[in-house]
């Protein structure tokens, strides 16, 4: 070090020659970066602090010392907000954001990013906006959307040009090429991963050098050349050994066992795939670690070793139903700060000029479409494996006696109260955008009251409290109702009332407040006598995410949307509700809906059910289990298929073969059905005019105005039986048989 130097320009050298060597040397790196720190806090400089800090947490981060990175991140944040320092604010929550993805918990890695993004193109930072496109493609793949994750691939690819930065650009080549390896262009992934060795080897980064011929073997993989495979894993292997990059160590000897597999080597196999859990479960890696446990299961089932392929897949199921949970919980506890990313966007325009208007209604736009695949992701990839489940409870109970019928109620009752904290947070979005419309239909008013009571009175008697209901002659036994929200509306308000009394009973109370000629409006009342809402907490009480603080100690606390979620349905009702309360008596929530009287729904006949019989369709699913139930299911209803994986696929089956309907999943590889559909619609061929129905398990894809027109209706995972039944028979009662409502055989 230059011993003229000033103390300012000494520390920033040093932080600037460990950034440069961490491809290298990390461990030089760190000393140079602690080095730096020293000399910041005997200068007392905030800024340098910050910095040296951020760059600390950089190499932990990378090192999998997860703790020190976020420590060391968190008080950065602290030293740049003293100085206004928007960039330096961004850069450590970049540390903390790949501290999250890398350690299972990759939604909240995902907000943190979006946070960035946002600071990063605000100063035209195409260095770190560049890595942050990256590392969002990374989190998109891992939640299975391709599409998305290359175009995050390919926008970090332009912004490293822009700066004409080779690392930058080639760092992103690597995924993209195995993106590409997965969709089989297995050409143009070895020349993207033939680029990134090739500009590694010229910068002499020597740590993203191993990660591109890491890449390389994959495609060599493919390819069968396992010699010169095995030899570009073992360089990596050491170099990342070198580095310390422990979720790097552990990704290699993941894709060697898949190596050795193919040549034989099951042995070599179960080693590398062995000292890959131990490195995730001590770094808390867990997206790795339930990969090797899938891995390993399928060795061990292949050789027939049935104990020791058992204990693997549980371990596989308990640690993904963790990743899942995990999830779930972070999803409600920050949902609304991707909400604020956009109200600070919206704030930045009116204060800049006109000139950069255009340019900033661009960016909220691409954030706005950040937060909407977001929740499509997050939507598809919880409520999939959830249709399954759901599916198979109903189709199991037909066929069970009646101890299997009350276990598999029981099973039924908690996927449903899953399900009901997912659409809470789903519902919660599309009420918050406006997007949430009534779909109203004829039902069996009071037996749908009577349903409502039945699903929680074993929650009332668990507690030994009861559960009434009191409905008043004059209500009518039929309106055209939206099932669905009074069902979420009075669930919720039950729900909350049986949770909060611990002795006595609540009640559910409807009677009618006005009648008339045709349309009626019914007054309910949930009351309870329970522990009571203090006054001061009341007017918060259907604020989003509030709970009460008589609320916050106990465990049943829920996740302070359900008032929320049901102070909007009634408002989509064009009604209001209200609370009278008293601490130690009890609450009583009150809220007027008027419906339309309406004929009863008449019960499947012959005549409805013969309507499908014989009847063919084309079923596009890539789910396994998805499409066995569906299978099962719709040959149940005298309905044959032919079943495809992908969009391509269904294209072929639509030119070839004549079919009544087309069941088509939106979520595919290769081919999403919302393009499929595209092309049978606008293409000349035999199915171009057949009804078809969208599956999906993405709540927001009706929302997307291009396509939606293209479908005949949509049916959201988890399927349920009789809204389906409803819509295939719905193109055939209406020409010749009265309004049908199918009944689940018992």
């Amino acid at each position: 070090m230059n011993k003229d130097i000033d103390p300012t320009s000494e520390v920033i050298e040093l932080l600037d020659k460990a950034y440069a060597l961490r491809g290298e040397n990390m461990h030089h790196s760190i000393k140079l970066a602690q080095e730096a720190l020293k000399k910041s806090r005997i200068l007392n400089d905030s800024s340098l602090i910050g910095s040296s800090l951020s760059k600390l947490a950089l190499f932990h981060m990378v090192s999998a010392d997860n703790q020190k990175a976020i420590e060391m991140s968190e008080e950065a944040i602290t030293h740049f907000k003293k100085d206004n320092d928007e960039l330096g604010i961004a850069k450590a929550k970049y540390n903390i954001a790949g501290v999250y993805y890398k350690t299972n918990n990759y939604h909240l890695g995902m907000f943190h990013l979006i946070d960035c993004l946002t600071i990063f193109r605000k100063h035209d930072d195409k260095h770190n906006e560049s890595r942050t496109h990256k590392t969002l493609g990374t989190i998109y793949e891992v939640l299975g959307d391709q599409e998305n994750a290359i175009m995050a691939y390919k926008s970090a690819i332009a912004c490293a040009k822009d700066v004409n930065d080779k690392n930058l650009e080639s760092n992103a080549y690597n995924p993209l090429s195995g993106i590409l390896l997965k969709k089989g262009e297995i050409k143009e992934a070895l020349e993207i991963i033939e680029s990134s060795v090739t500009i590694k080897t010229e910068t002499k980064d020597t740590r993203g050098y191993a990660f591109a011929i890491y890449g390389r073997a994959k495609v060599l993989t493919y390819l069968e050349r396992y010699d010169e495979a095995l030899k570009d894993f073992d360089e990596a292997l050491a170099i990342h050994k070198d580095v310390g990059d422990q979720f790097a160590i552990a990704m290699c000897h993941n894709k060697m066992a898949k190596l050795f597999i193919k040549t034989g080597k099951r042995e070599m196999a179960k080693k590398c795939l062995r000292i890959a859990i131990d490195i995730s479960t001590e770094n808390n890696l867990s997206i790795m670690k339930y990969k090797c446990y899938q891995f390993m299961y399928t060795i061990y089932k292949e050789e027939g070793d049935t104990e020791i392929s058992l204990q693997y897949l549980e371990n596989y199921i308990q640690e993904k139903d963790a990743a899942l949970n995990s999830q779930t919980l972070k999803v409600i506890e920050n949902y609304e700060r991707i909400s604020k990313i956009q109200s600070k966007e919206n704030k930045a325009k009116l204060e800049r000029q006109k000139a950069e208007i255009t340019a900033k209604q661009e960016r909220a736009e691409q954030e706005a479409s950040m937060k909407q695949n977001f929740l499509s992701a997050m939507s598809h990839e919880i409520r999939t494996p959830l249709n399954a489940v759901t599916s198979i409870i109903s189709l199991l109970r037909e066929r069970s006696n009646e101890e299997e019928k009350k276990l598999l109620t029981s099973l039924r009752f908690s996927a449903n109260h899953l399900m009901h904290i997912i659409n809470d947070i789903l519902d919660f979005s599309k009420l918050e955008s406006n997007k949430m419309d009534l779909e109203e239909h004829p039902v069996k008013f009071k037996e749908v009251l009577r349903n409502i009571q039945q699903t929680y009175v074993s929650l009332a008697e668990d507690k030994g409290i009861s559960l009434d209901l009191k409905i008043t002659d004059t209500v009518a036994d039929s309106y055209e109702i939206d099932e669905t929200k009074l069902f979420q509306i009075i669930g919720n308000l039950v729900s909350n009332a049986i949770k909060f009394t611990e002795k006595g009973s609540v009640e559910i109370c409807v009677a009618t407040s006005i009648v008339g000629e045709e349309k009626d409006t019914l007054s309910f009342k949930v009351k309870d006598t329970g522990i009571g809402i203090p006054m001061a907490e009341r007017e918060k009480l259907f604020e989003s995410f509030y709970m009460p603080k008589s609320i916050m100690t106990r465990n049943d606390g829920g996740t302070g949307l359900g008032l929320s979620i049901v102070k909007k349905l009634i408002e989509l009702h064009d009604s209001t509700i209200s609370i009278d309360s008293v601490e130690g008596e009890g609450s009583v929530f009150t809220f007027e809906l008027e419906f339309k009287k309406s004929e009863a729904p008449v019960h499947m006949d012959k005549d409805v059910f013969k309507s499908l019989q014989n009847k063919t369709a084309i079923l596009a699913e890539d789910n396994e289990i998805n499409a066995l139930v569906m299978r099962q299911l719709l040959n149940k209803w005298g309905i044959s298929i032919k079943r495809v994986k992908n969009g391509k696929q269904a294209i072929v089956q639509a030119h070839e073969f004549k079919v009544d309907f087309i069941l088509m999943d939106i979520h595919m590889p290769e081919m999403n059905g919302f393009d499929a559909t595209k092309i049978i619609r606008s293409t000349e061929n035999i199915n171009q005019h057949t009804p078809i129905f969208a599956l999906t398990a993405d709540v927001t894809s009706a929302n997307k105005d291009e396509f939606a027109h293209l479908f005949d209706g949509f049916l959201w995972k988890p399927i349920e039986i009789q809204r389906m039944f409803d819509a295939l028979t719905k193109i055939y009662s209406e020409k010749d048989i009265p309004s049908t409502r199918f009944i689940d055989a018992k």
